[in-house]
Formats: C-alpha cells, sequence, structure tokens
C-alpha cells in the first residue's frame, strides 16, 4: 500500500544554540607599554522558531527532520571582537499547526496565520569579556564569561485544517461526491467503506465572486470518539472550522437517529464543538420523492436547518450554498469567530510566560552582571587566552 501524503502529527527535537564565552585577552604590543584588557564578548546562540507558510498543508517535509538544531555563537576574541551569533533555525508549518510540549503535553503556541513568527526557543546569551570588568583598582581583570548554555525541547506539531465548512458523516455519504460537485477538488470516490483515507480542502464558488471553503474528513462510525475506526484521529480537522455540515443519506432507515449518532460522537470528542451552528443534509434525495421528503422533514429537529440533496441531479445544490453562506455570514457566526480569535490570541500571550520558563531550565545558567556590581567577582570563570 503506497504511504499517504497528508501528515498531520509529527514530533520533533528542537535545541537552540549555546552563547560563545568572553575573552580574557590581555593587549600587547611594543608601543602600547599598559594595554590592558581587550576582550571581546562572546555572540549569542541561534534561536529556534516556528513561522506560518501558507505553501505547506501538510507536515510531511517535517517527518523526517526529528532534530532541528540552532547554531552555537562564536567566542570572542581580541581587540574587543565579539562573537559571531549563531545561526536561527526556522521551521515552516502550514497554518493551523497546533504545538504541544512533548513532555507534559502542556500547549504551547498556535499558528494560524501565514508569516506568523514565534519564537519556540531562545539562544543562550553569548558571555562578557575581561573588557567589560576593568574598574579604577582593577585594571587588569583576567577573567570572562562563559557563554549561556543551549537550551533543548522536544515538541509535537499537530495540524487542525483551517476551512470554513466542515463535511461530518458515516463512511459512503456522499461527502465526498459532494466536494467533488461543489469544488475543482478531486477527492477518491467508490462505492465502499472508508473510501477517504485522508482529508481533503475545496474552495467553493459562489456568487458575485465569492468562495468559501469546505474540508472534507474520512467518515465517522459509532465509537469514533473511542478510537474505533478512523475517526478518532481526524476529527481534530473540524475543530477550527466554523460550520458543521452534518450529512445522512437518505436511503438510511433512521436519519434522526444517525445524526444524533454523529452529534454525539462530536460532542464526547469536544464539548466546545456543539457551539458551532449546524446544518443537515440529506443526500442521494434523488432517490426519494417529495411526499416522503415531507414526512421526513417532520421528524427532524425544528432548529436545524436541513435541505435535500442529490450532487448526481444537482438538486438542493445552490439551496444548500444560500444555507451555508447565509450561516457563515450570521452574527451569531462572525461572533463565534471573535471569540475563537480572542482564544488564540490569549493562548498567544502564554508564549512569553512559556520563553520565560525556558530562561529557567537547567542548572548552570549565567547571570549576568553589571559594571556597578562589578566587586562581586568570585563565581565567575577565570580563563587566560593564550596569545
Amino acid at each position: 500500500m503506497a504511504e499517504s501524503n497528508f501528515v498531520d502529527y509529527v514530533k520533533i527535537c528542537c535545541r537552540s544554540g549555546k552563547g560563545g564565552r568572553g575573552s580574557a585577552h590581555m593587549h600587547r604590543a611594543k608601543y602600547v607599554p599598559n594595554g590592558g584588557p581587550d576582550g571581546g564578548d562572546g555572540g549569542r546562540g541561534g534561536h529556534v522558531y516556528l513561522r506560518g507558510n501558507h505553501n505547506y498543508w501538510t507536515l510531511l517535509h517535517l517527518r523526517f527532520e526529528r532534530h532541528v538544531f540552532a547554531g552555537h555563537g562564536g567566542n570572542g576574541g581580541k581587540s574587543r571582537s565579539t562573537g559571531a551569533n549563531g545561526d536561527d533555525r526556522y521551521i515552516d508549518v502550514p497554518c493551523g499547526t497546533v504545538v504541544y510540549n512533548a513532555e507534559n503535553g502542556e500547549y504551547i503556541c498556535d499558528v494560524t496565520e501565514d508569516g506568523q513568527v514565534v519564537m519556540l526557543l531562545q539562544g543562550g546569551r553569548g558571555g562578557l569579556g575581561n573588557w567589560n570588568f576593568r574598574t579604577s583598582t582593577n585594571q587588569a581583570p583576567r577573567y570572562a564569561q562563559p557563554g549561556e548554555p543551549m537550551r533543548e525541547l522536544t515538541i509535537i506539531l499537530e495540524l487542525k485544517l483551517l476551512a470554513d465548512v466542515g463535511l461530518v458523516g458515516f463512511p459512503n455519504a456522499g461527502k465526498s461526491t459532494l466536494l467533488s460537485s461543489l469544488s475543482t477538488a478531486r477527492p477518491k470516490i467508490a462505492d465502499y467503506p472508508f473510501t477517504t483515507m485522508e482529508p481533503s480542502l475545496g474552495i467553493v464558488s459562489y456568487r458575485d465572486g465569492q468562495s468559501f471553503v469546505m474540508a472534507d474528513i474520512p467518515g465517522i462510525i459509532e465509537g469514533a470518539s473511542e478510537g474505533r475506526g478512523l475517526g478518532l484521529r481526524f476529527l481534530r480537522h473540524i475543530e477550527r472550522n466554523s460550520l458543521l455540515l452534518f450529512m445522512v443519506p437518505g436511503d438510511t432507515d433512521d436519519i434522526k437517529k444517525e445524526y444524533s449518532i454523529l452529534l454525539r460522537e462530536v460532542e464526547t470528542f469536544n464539548p466546545e464543538m456543539l457551539d458551532k451552528q449546524r446544518v443537515l443534509a440529506i443526500t442521494k434525495s434523488d432517490l426519494l420523492d417529495e411526499e416522503l421528503q415531507q414526512m421526513l422533514s417532520e421528524d427532524l429537529p425544528e432548529d436545524l436547518p436541513h435541505v435535500f440533496i442529490s450532487a448526481v441531479t444537482n438538486k438542493g445544490i445552490t439551496e444548500l450554498k444560500d444555507i451555508l453562506w447565509q450561516a457563515l455570514n450570521s452574527e451569531s457566526n462572525k461572533l463565534q469567530a471573535i471569540t475563537q480569535q480572542e482564544t488564540i490570541v490569549h493562548r498567544n500571550k502564554n508564549i512569553s510566560l512559556l520563553q520565560r520558563e525556558l530562561e529557567d531550565m537547567g542548572e548552570d545558567d549565567i547571570e549576568f552582571v553589571e559594571e556597578e556590581d562589578i566587586e562581586d567577582l568570585e563565581d565567575f570563570e577565570y580563563e587566560d587566552d593564550e596569545e
């Protein structure tokens, strides 16, 4: 069986660069009788960043890149030469990627916009050279600071597709057929269960050149939220959708019961998803006459918008697009989008707190000293560069 090109979960070990050590060089020249200290500072270690990139839609490019190491800072030199900064590393991820700490599962950040840059690990600061420690009473210091150590973190990258409408239904409910008829997407279509093995995205054209994005995920079966079938793996891809389109075939025995099962699986996976707007599409309705459709409509929930459609005959397709567009642009949906954006902003604010915690990692962290505190130098490493 060919390996899937859709990868939505990877685990990566990241490491920032260590800071370069400061130089304890003493200037020596025959024309300078009292040269004194001229050791330069060490360069900072490289940072590790995450960067949103709309050119990627899966994490396939990171599947075999399990280690991301930034460059180390260069050591300081004579004549107050500062060491080179370590090379920064950027991890490009598709928009909609969520990052977690692999050690404890703690949430770190969301990357939701193209070009968004998040510092994941800060490089170690470079040590100060002995030139910084000269005073009137200590004119020839022969010590310098070592650089700060590197920092390591193992992260989990989890992709959640960003789309306006998410398709939810049992296998062979007609989700892929609908997506292929509404957009230029070409998902696999066949008459056996679990034809769709990976999510698909399609852009649905609407009136006046407007459009919205629709996402198709593999079919859900009863118990998917507990790990049965493929639903558990892909249910997270509809967490970011603004609207959920439930699809139930018209030839099923009990449409309301199948809708309830799907709704229960979604609720079990994430109760917050019940706050999203929902629309019910009864597929394969070309097999139903008008009288039967009326009878089925009376048994459906009154507060649930529904439409009978047939992707084969295009029955109800225009009406479905109108319902979806109105729901996506309703005031309640806009309010929900604002609330979700505030949640993302609030989470991103916590990144600075994480970075502060990362600065405290390791037992060998160096406390940098200002010139006025130069008397307390007993804890520094002493070194004397050779000429």
